[in-house]
């Protein structure tokens, strides 16, 4: 569905998106945009503003209009995504992510849509943790989720998958990390090598042997995966 139907059809949806695009365009800055636009590839288009600065423009504008909910928060974060500026994607991943933990469980289906649109590592990334979170609330998904992901052939839903428990510490299933990663040990897709390395890594501060015989006992894994898995040990190493 393309955004001039939405626009057409969802008044108060558009109005938002208006209107989110009238303050950006209006604080942005061309020449910080040049550099935005150059340090992501030239993938996005951008208004000039740094993450401070939007940061604090869509707390006021939630402030002033609140957050949208149910189809319209959907509708809405596809407006933005269908546009060309990158602020516009934050915007709209910054406000599913304040609503995420009011939604229920198949709203992984509409965060799954959201991976795979406009991907790049910022966004993913973060996607990858508003799985997380959601996969906390409901665990029964992490399983049919992750099956599905990986095979589904998509280098960043994979990423997602590997990345997801980032921030679990303790709660981290460490045997089903194991068995993504090594899933696409021999990719040679350098987010997904480095995908899994950051969460081999963030595991070491858990459990640094069981990463390091992981690594050891794996060979199969990638140079790069396995410097970044084991960076903070070899850190340590070095100071002690």
């Amino acid at each position: 569905m393309h955004a001039q139907y939405l626009i057409d059809f969802m008044t108060p949806v558009a109005d938002y998106f208006n209107h989110v695009q009238s303050v950006f365009l209006e604080k942005g800055d061309p020449i910080t945009a040049q550099g935005q636009m150059r340090y992501m590839r030239f993938k996005f288009e951008y208004y000039g503003l740094k993450a401070p600065r939007w940061m604090e423009l869509s707390k006021t504008i939630f402030l002033q209009k609140g957050l949208l909910e149910g189809e319209e928060l959907k509708m809405f974060a596809r407006l933005c995504f269908e546009d060309v500026h990158r602020e516009l994607h934050y915007f709209a991943l910054e406000m599913v992510q304040k609503t995420l933990k009011k939604q229920p469980s198949e709203f992984i289906n509409f965060l799954e849509e959201l991976i795979v649109t406009q991907s790049w590592w910022d966004s993913v990334d973060w996607l990858a943790k508003l799985v997380g979170i959601h996969f906390k609330r409901y665990p029964e998904l992490i399983i049919p989720t992750t099956e599905q992901w990986m095979a589904s052939g998509n280098f960043w839903l994979q990423r997602v998958c590997l990345i997801f428990q980032l921030a679990y510490r303790t709660d981290t299933d460490f045997e089903l990390m194991k068995k993504l990663i090594l899933q696409v040990a021999i990719s040679k897709e350098f987010f997904l090598q480095k995908g899994a390395g950051w969460a081999l890594r963030q595991h070491t501060r858990t459990d640094p042997q069981a990463v390091m015989d992981f690594v050891g006992n794996n060979p199969q894994l990638s140079p790069l995966t396995k410097r970044e898995a084991l960076r903070l040990i070899k850190t340590h190493k070095l100071k002690t």
